[in-house]
């Protein structure tokens, strides 16, 4: 792209500031928190009546019968497409309209867009309607601008990413949306600050261990058995076995922040016993315990060994330990996913970061999952990376927020490496 093709697109996008803060602030006016998936259908709707008059062809795709799709609420995804003059690559831009719930602690309502201090606040702000807000303006003002653009350029907005995708990427990708041959190249705007291009995220495996007692009266606990020290025994053996190791396995995935390369594992949660009745405890001794564990996985381990390493210590309890009774349930897993860094959309983000922002990029991985897993292991597209503004760790915080000159330095980054990729320069 020619020195003056370039400045006459960042001068426009430059002039767009305003333009780009209004459609960040009318994102986040809709409230389409997950779960239960609040508002989804007017979002949708709203992003494709704004690029229909741009030319491009707008279908809205129901995801019926995934998880949380009734009446009320129907995941409705919105996929934006146009043709350019000539043949070419497909340019995908995805990203995700549902935010997270918005929590305690806020000091702005959450859903008004609040502009202040170079800053627009709101829950969805960094995460991610304003990368979404940000690619869209990117690409208006490469067609504004009445560039050649051969190929075929598309804008997705998608549902249910903060719950796994099911009913959105998730549900495209089994249907094609994602294969190579529609689309080439895809870039999703979640929030890894603008000077980063990330190529992939960890893996994550969710399991609930139940331990197994038997009830009695609280007055005589040795008449029962209880499934609450059972499962402290796991928590003992998870502790003194598996903590260790885990801490001891380092990745060669450029993850951040650093503690996340290595393995880890949370305890999400535990329930034991019986629930309180008016406000009282059950006189009794629990015979069930269970607790959610959220593990996560590096590129080099093996999600069978992941999984037969906490069974083998359940296992060696059961031997070892009277009573000791389990079950574990599989909840969801995500296997880690790595796209090549001298792929094209690296490269050409990498390259637009560079003469945009003024510095070297730094290529990373995710500690989180996003929707790039399924766009690699369904859609078996690889040249799919996460560009965009917004500092990860504001994401899913009272007062969440993202910075303007963020929001419009990503957008020139996006144009620049859209239409290198659609012109195959990248």
């Amino acid at each position: 792209m020619s020195g003056d093709a370039l400045e006459k697109l960042f001068n426009l996008l430059d002039e767009r500031r305003g333009e780009l803060i209004e459609l960040t602030r009318e994102l986040i006016g809709f409230p389409t928190v997950n779960p239960p998936g609040e508002a989804y259908q007017p979002c949708a709707e709203f992003i494709g009546r704004r690029l229909a008059k741009r030319g491009f062809a707008v279908e809205y795709v129901h995801a019926a019968g995934t998880p949380g799709d009734d009446e009320r609420h129907p995941r409705i995804n919105v996929i934006a497409r146009r043709d350019g003059g000539a043949r070419g690559p497909c340019v995908h831009f995805n990203g995700h309209i549902d935010v997270v719930q918005t929590g305690a602690g806020w000091t702005v309502d959450p859903f008004a867009g609040v502009v202040k201090d170079g800053r627009i606040y709101g829950r969805g702000a960094c995460d991610m309607k304003g990368g979404l807000a940000a690619s869209i303006i990117a690409v208006e003002a490469l067609i504004d601008l009445g560039l050649s653009l051969p190929g075929t350029l598309e804008i997705s907005g998608t549902v249910d990413e903060e719950s796994g995708g099911y009913g959105g990427v998730h549900y495209l990708a089994q249907r094609g949306w994602f294969s190579p041959g529609r689309v080439d190249h895809v870039i999703i705007p979640e929030p890894l600050n603008v000077d980063r291009v990330c190529i992939g995220h960890r893996g994550v495996w969710w399991a609930e261990i139940e331990t197994r007692g038997r009830m009695a009266h609280g007055s005589m606990p040795f008449m029962g058995d209880c499934a609450v020290r059972h499962m402290n025994a796991v928590i003992d053996r998870l502790e003194r076995d598996l903590y260790p190791k885990l801490a001891a396995r380092r990745t060669d995935m450029p993850v951040v922040p650093s503690g996340a390369r290595c393995a880890t594992l949370n305890i999400n949660s535990i329930h034991g016993g019986a629930a309180e009745s008016s406000g009282y405890p059950a006189p009794c001794v629990p015979d069930s315990c269970r607790m959610v564990i959220d593990r996560r996985v590096l590129i080099e381990e093996s999600m069978h060994r992941v999984k037969a390493e906490v069974r083998e210590l359940l296992e060696s309890l059961a031997q070892e330990r009277s009573g000791f009774a389990y079950q574990i349930r599989d909840i969801f897993e995500v296997q880690p996913t790595m796209a090549d860094r001298n792929g094209p959309a690296a490269r050409g983000t990498a390259a637009a970061i560079r003469r945009v922002i003024g510095r070297e990029p730094e290529f990373i991985c995710s500690p989180g999952t996003y929707d790039q897993k399924h766009i690699d292991r369904i859609g078996k597209l690889r040249d799919c990376i996460a560009y965009g503004p917004g500092i990860l760790d504001i994401a899913h915080q009272p007062d969440e927020y993202v910075r303007i000159d963020d929001l419009v330095n990503s957008a020139k980054v996006m144009a620049m490496a859209a239409r290198s990729l659609l012109h195959g320069a990248a």
